[in-house]
C-alpha cells in the first residue's frame, strides 16, 4: 500500500506543468460538482420524500373526509326526515296501532322520500319498517319476501341497540339486486325521544356502492397506487371489492400495523418489496378506513429521476469542465509557452526576439526580465564584437606594417646609385612612383580599398622594379572593367607580384613574364598571379606558411593568408601550384563587395 501511495507523487511529478494544472483543475471541479450535486440530491430527496409522504396522507385524508361528510349528511337527512310532519303522524299511528291511515301516510311520505333522494343522488332507496307496515318510495319495487324484522340488520341492531352503517351487500328489500351499503336507524318521535323508549320503527337508507366508490376515487390518484375501503377486520366495506380483496388485508401482521389513531402511515414489507400504507378512519364509523397502498419505489420515483438527472448533470458538467480546464490551462500558460518559444529562438542565436504581454502577472514579469537579460546579452555581444573588431584591425595594421621593408631600402639605394650616375630621368620616375606607392599604401588609414587602387599600387611597384631590374621581366595585367570598384584588403596583390620577382626570377637576367588575371568565378572575385620563373614546392611552402617559427621563406604568403582569415574567415581560399611553364601560380578567391558597409557587414 505504501508503495502504491508513493507511486502517485512520482507519477504526478512526471507530468508537464500544463498537465499538472489541468489535472488539478479537473479534480477540483469534479470534487466540487460531486459534492454540490450530492448535497443538492440529499436535500431534494429529503424534501421530496417528506412532501410525497405528506401528499399521499393528505390525499387519503381528503378522500376519507369527503366520504365521511357525505355519509354524515345522509344521517342528518334521515334525522330531518323524522322531524317531518308526515313522519310524526306515522309515528302516532304506529303507537296507536292505527292501520287505517297507512295509505294516507304512504302518500304523504312520497314527497319526503323524493326530496331526500333529490338532495343526495347517492341514495338508492329508503325503507321505513313499522309493525303496521313498510313505507318506501313507490318508484322502488319492494321485495315482500324479505321482512326487515327477520333480517340480519334487525338482529345486528338488537345487539348494538343503536344505529349503524352496514357493509356492502345486495339490497334484500327491493328488487334489482342493487349493491348498496345501508344506514339503519331507529325511528323516533317526540314522545319516544323524551322517554328514551324503543319505538320498533326502523329507517333503512340504501346508498349505491358505485356512487360511493366514484365519490372517494374521484379524489384519489389511480397511478401506481392501490386503494381499499376496509373495516377493522380487514374486510372490504364495498361488496363489489370483496371478491378481489388484497392479500394484505388477510395478513394479520398487516392489520396489526394500524393504530387506534384516526389517521396514520407505516411501511410494510411484502414479497421483498416495501410499501407505504396511509390510512384515515371515518368519524361516522371508526372501524371503517380509507387505505392507500403504494410501492416505495414508485413513491420515490421522483427521487430516482432526480438522482439520474443529478448524475447526468454532474457527468455533463465534468465533461464541460474538461474542456474549460483545457482551455483555461492553455490560456494561463500561453505567456509561458510564448516565452518558451522565444527561448528556443534565442538558442538559435536570434537575439532580436522580445517578450510582449499586456498582463502584469508573475509570468509576464519573468518575460520582462528575460527581455532585459537579452538586452544585456546583446550589449555584451556588441561590446565583444567591437573589441574583436578593434583587435582585428590592430592585427591587420600590425601585419600590414610587418611587410618586409627591404624593398624600400633597395629602392632608395637604387635611386642613390642612379643619381650618382646621372640617370636623373629614372631617378625622377622612381621617386614619383615611390611617393605614389606610399600614398596608396597609407590610403587615408583605410584597411580596404578598391581593386582599381590596389592595381595602381601594383603598377607603381612594377614601375620601380623595372627601373631597378632593367629588362628582367614584363608584367601583363588583365582585369574586367566592372571589377575595379570591388573592395579588397590593401597590399594584397603586390606581395604576390613581389614573390615572383624576388624568388621566381632570382637567377634570371631577362625574359621574365608575370601574368596578373582578375575575373569573376560565380559570386567570387578570382585573382591569379603566375610567372615563368623557377616555380616552387607547394607542399614545403604550405608547411612553412603553417609554422610561424620557420624562416623568412613564405613569410609574405603567410601574412596574406592570416590577413584574409581575419577579414573573411572561411569565406576565402588560396591555392598554390606550378603552371604548365614550370613557374609559380598563386590563386585567390575572395567575396566580391561593392561598398564598405556591405564589406564590414558581411565580414563582421
Amino acid at each position: 500500500m505504501n508503495k502504491l501511495w508513493s507511486l502517485f507523487p512520482r507519477l504526478f511529478h512526471s507530468f508537464s506543468l500544463k498537465q499538472r494544472i489541468w489535472l488539478t483543475f479537473v479534480v477540483l471541479i469534479t470534487l466540487g460538482l460531486m459534492a454540490t450535486g450530492s448535497i443538492a440530491y440529499l436535500i431534494a430527496s429529503k424534501e421530496i420524500q417528506q412532501s410525497t409522504l405528506q401528499s399521499s396522507q393528505d390525499t387519503v385524508n381528503q378522500s376519507s373526509q369527503i366520504v365521511n361528510e357525505r355519509l354524515k349528511n345522509i344521517g342528518i337527512a334521515m334525522r330531518a326526515l323524522m322531524f317531518n310532519d308526515a313522519f310524526k303522524q306515522l309515528m302516532k299511528d304506529v303507537q296507536n296501532g292505527d292501520t287505517s291511515s297507512y295509505y294516507k301516510s304512504l302518500t304523504a311520505l312520497q314527497y319526503v322520500f323524493s326530496q331526500v333522494k333529490f338532495n343526495d343522488s347517492m341514495i338508492d332507496s329508503i325503507l321505513i319498517a313499522t309493525p303496521t307496515g313498510d313505507f318506501y318510495p313507490t318508484s322502488s319495487v319492494r321485495n315482500t319476501a324479505n321482512s326487515f324484522y327477520q333480517s340480519e340488520m334487525y338482529e345486528h341492531f338488537q345487539k348494538l341497540k343503536r344505529g349503524f352503517w352496514s357493509k356492502g351487500h345486495i339490497d334484500p328489500f327491493f328488487t334489482g339486486n342493487q349493491k348498496v351499503i345501508s344506514l339503519v336507524v331507529e325511528g323516533v318521535s317526540e314522545y319516544s325521544f323524551l322517554g328514551y323508549e324503543p319505538t320498533n320503527v326502523y329507517v333503512v337508507v340504501n346508498v349505491k356502492e358505485e356512487a360511493l366508490r366514484d365519490l372517494y376515487m374521484a379524489n384519489l390518484s389511480k397511478t401506481n397506487k392501490r386503494y381499499a375501503f376496509i373495516d377493522a377486520a380487514g374486510e372490504s366495506v364495498i361488496f363489489g371489492d370483496q371478491t378481489g380483496e388484497e392479500s394484505f388485508n388477510r395478513d394479520p401482521a398487516f392489520m396489526e400495523q394500524f393504530s387506534d389513531e384516526m389517521k396514520g402511515s407505516f411501511f410494510y414489507s411484502h414479497d421483498n418489496k416495501d410499501f407505504l400504507v396511509n390510512y384515515a378512519r371515518l368519524d361516522v364509523k371508526d372501524d371503517w378506513m380509507m387505505v392507500s397502498i403504494q410501492a416505495k419505489d414508485d413513491l420515490l420515483a421522483k427521487l430516482t429521476n432526480i438522482k439520474k438527472a443529478t448524475t447526468y448533470a454532474i457527468l455533463g458538467f465534468i465533461l464541460v469542465s474538461l474542456f474549460i480546464a483545457n482551455n483555461l490551462t492553455q490560456l494561463l500558460l500561453k505567456p509561458l509557452f510564448r516565452l518558451q518559444k522565444l527561448m528556443k529562438k534565442v538558442e538559435d542565436n536570434d537575439l532580436t526576439v522580445r517578450f510582449e504581454s499586456v498582463y502584469k502577472d508573475e509570468v509576464s514579469q519573468v518575460g520582462f526580465r528575460f527581455n532585459r537579460m537579452l538586452d544585456e546579452i546583446k550589449q555584451l555581444i556588441e561590446d565583444v564584437k567591437n573589441r574583436e573588431r578593434e583587435k582585428r584591425k590592430a592585427e591587420i595594421k600590425a601585419l600590414s606594417a610587418q611587410m618586409d621593408p627591404h624593398f624600400f631600402y633597395n629602392t632608395l639605394n637604387t635611386i642613390y646609385c642612379k643619381s650618382v650616375l646621372g640617370e636623373n630621368d629614372d631617378v625622377n620616375e622612381m621617386i614619383l612612383a615611390l611617393s605614389q606607392m606610399f600614398q596608396l599604401s597609407l590610403s587615408g588609414g583605410r584597411d580596404v580599398i578598391t581593386l582599381g587602387d590596389e592595381l595602381d599600387h601594383v603598377r607603381q611597384y612594377l614601375a620601380i622594379q623595372q627601373r631597378s631590374y632593367e629588362n628582367l621581366f614584363e608584367c601583363r595585367i588583365d582585369v574586367e572593367e566592372a571589377l575595379l570598384s570591388c573592395l579588397v584588403p590593401k597590399i594584397m596583390i603586390q606581395p604576390l607580384v613581389e614573390n615572383s620577382i624576388l624568388h621566381g626570377f632570382k637567377d634570371l637576367t631577362s625574359g621574365g613574364d608575370i601574368g596578373l588575371i582578375i575575373c569573376t568565378d560565380g559570386d567570387w572575385l578570382h585573382i591569379t598571379v603566375e610567372d615563368n620563373g623557377h616555380g616552387l614546392i607547394p607542399e614545403k611552402l604550405r608547411q612553412d606558411m603553417a609554422s610561424p617559427t620557420m624562416g623568412k621563406h613564405g613569410y609574405a604568403l603567410r601574412n596574406i593568408v592570416t590577413r584574409l582569415q581575419l577579414y573573411y574567415g572561411d569565406r576565402q581560399r588560396m591555392e598554390i601550384t606550378n603552371n604548365d611553364r614550370g613557374g609559380a601560380c598563386i590563386e585567390l578567391w575572395l567575396p566580391c563587395y561593392g561598398s564598405e558597409e556591405e564589406f564590414h557587414e558581411s565580414t563582421g
